[in-house]
Protein backbone atom coordinates (compact mmCIF):
# COMPACT_ATOMS: atom_id res chain seq x y z
CA UNK A 1 0.00 0.00 0.00
CA UNK A 2 1.32 3.42 -0.92
CA UNK A 3 1.39 5.93 1.91
CA UNK A 4 0.94 8.78 -0.59
CA UNK A 5 -2.70 7.86 -1.25
CA UNK A 6 -5.13 8.28 1.65
CA UNK A 7 -7.87 5.86 2.56
CA UNK A 8 -11.09 6.88 0.92
CA UNK A 9 -14.58 6.75 2.32
CA UNK A 10 -17.19 6.49 -0.42
CA UNK A 11 -20.74 7.79 -0.01
CA UNK A 12 -22.48 5.71 2.63
CA UNK A 13 -19.33 5.34 4.74
CA UNK A 14 -17.61 2.28 3.26
CA UNK A 15 -13.84 2.56 3.76
CA UNK A 16 -11.55 1.76 0.84
CA UNK A 17 -7.77 1.40 0.93
CA UNK A 18 -5.51 2.23 -2.01
CA UNK A 19 -3.43 -0.41 -3.77
CA UNK A 20 -1.19 0.35 -6.74
CA UNK A 21 -2.22 -1.63 -9.82
CA UNK A 22 -0.43 -0.99 -13.12
CA UNK A 23 0.57 2.48 -11.94
CA UNK A 24 -2.98 3.44 -10.94
CA UNK A 25 -4.73 3.24 -7.62
CA UNK A 26 -7.26 0.50 -7.07
CA UNK A 27 -9.38 0.86 -3.94
CA UNK A 28 -10.19 -2.29 -1.98
CA UNK A 29 -13.04 -2.65 0.50
CA UNK A 30 -12.18 -2.73 4.21
CA UNK A 31 -14.06 -4.57 6.95
CA UNK A 32 -14.43 -3.44 10.53
CA UNK A 33 -14.90 -5.42 13.73
CA UNK A 34 -16.55 -3.18 16.28
CA UNK A 35 -17.80 -3.06 19.85
CA UNK A 36 -20.76 -0.88 20.82
CA UNK A 37 -21.90 0.03 24.31
CA UNK A 38 -25.31 1.00 25.64
CA UNK A 39 -25.33 2.84 28.95
CA UNK A 40 -29.11 2.33 29.06
CA UNK A 41 -28.74 -1.42 29.58
CA UNK A 42 -25.01 -1.42 30.44
CA UNK A 43 -24.28 -3.99 27.72
CA UNK A 44 -21.72 -4.35 24.95
CA UNK A 45 -22.40 -5.64 21.44
CA UNK A 46 -19.67 -6.98 19.12
CA UNK A 47 -20.07 -7.33 15.35
CA UNK A 48 -18.45 -6.74 11.96
CA UNK A 49 -19.37 -4.73 8.88
CA UNK A 50 -18.05 -3.12 5.71
CA UNK A 51 -19.79 0.17 6.57
CA UNK A 52 -19.44 1.18 10.22
CA UNK A 53 -21.38 4.46 10.07
CA UNK A 54 -24.39 2.78 8.47
CA UNK A 55 -24.25 -0.17 10.87
CA UNK A 56 -24.23 2.03 13.99
CA UNK A 57 -27.26 3.94 12.64
CA UNK A 58 -29.05 0.64 11.97
CA UNK A 59 -28.39 -0.52 15.54
CA UNK A 60 -29.68 2.75 16.95
CA UNK A 61 -32.80 2.62 14.77
CA UNK A 62 -33.55 -0.93 15.95
CA UNK A 63 -33.28 -2.44 12.47
CA UNK A 64 -30.94 -5.36 13.27
CA UNK A 65 -32.80 -7.84 15.45
CA UNK A 66 -33.43 -8.35 19.13
CA UNK A 67 -29.85 -8.12 20.45
CA UNK A 68 -29.70 -4.33 20.13
CA UNK A 69 -33.31 -3.32 19.40
CA UNK A 70 -34.76 -0.82 21.91
CA UNK A 71 -31.59 -0.98 24.02
CA UNK A 72 -29.77 2.07 22.66
CA UNK A 73 -28.44 4.56 22.19
CA UNK A 74 -25.38 2.54 21.13
CA UNK A 75 -21.98 4.22 20.99
CA UNK A 76 -18.80 2.93 19.43
CA UNK A 77 -16.18 2.08 22.07
CA UNK A 78 -13.71 0.02 20.01
CA UNK A 79 -12.99 -0.94 16.40
CA UNK A 80 -10.35 -2.60 14.24
CA UNK A 81 -10.08 -2.68 10.42
CA UNK A 82 -9.23 -5.68 8.25
CA UNK A 83 -8.60 -6.37 4.58
CA UNK A 84 -11.02 -9.32 4.39
CA UNK A 85 -14.39 -10.23 5.85
CA UNK A 86 -12.98 -13.54 7.12
CA UNK A 87 -10.33 -11.70 9.17
CA UNK A 88 -13.02 -9.43 10.64
CA UNK A 89 -15.22 -12.42 11.52
CA UNK A 90 -12.29 -14.21 13.18
CA UNK A 91 -11.51 -11.15 15.30
CA UNK A 92 -15.20 -10.77 16.20
CA UNK A 93 -15.20 -14.36 17.45
CA UNK A 94 -12.00 -13.72 19.45
CA UNK A 95 -13.48 -10.62 21.08
CA UNK A 96 -16.53 -12.64 22.16
CA UNK A 97 -14.37 -15.04 24.22
CA UNK A 98 -13.43 -14.48 27.85
CA UNK A 99 -9.98 -13.22 26.84
CA UNK A 100 -11.55 -10.94 24.23
CA UNK A 101 -13.99 -9.45 26.74
CA UNK A 102 -11.07 -8.89 29.12
CA UNK A 103 -9.13 -7.17 26.31
CA UNK A 104 -12.06 -4.80 25.60
CA UNK A 105 -12.45 -4.06 29.30
CA UNK A 106 -8.73 -3.20 29.56
CA UNK A 107 -8.89 -1.03 26.42
CA UNK A 108 -12.08 0.86 27.26
CA UNK A 109 -12.62 0.57 31.00
CA UNK A 110 -16.12 -0.82 30.32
Amino acid sequence: MCSCAPRRTIPGGTTKIPVIYNGDFLFLEMFTTYVLYSSKVQKKYTGHTNNLDRRIKEHNLGLLGISTKNKGPWVLIYSEQFNTRSEAILREKELKTGKGREFIKNQTGL
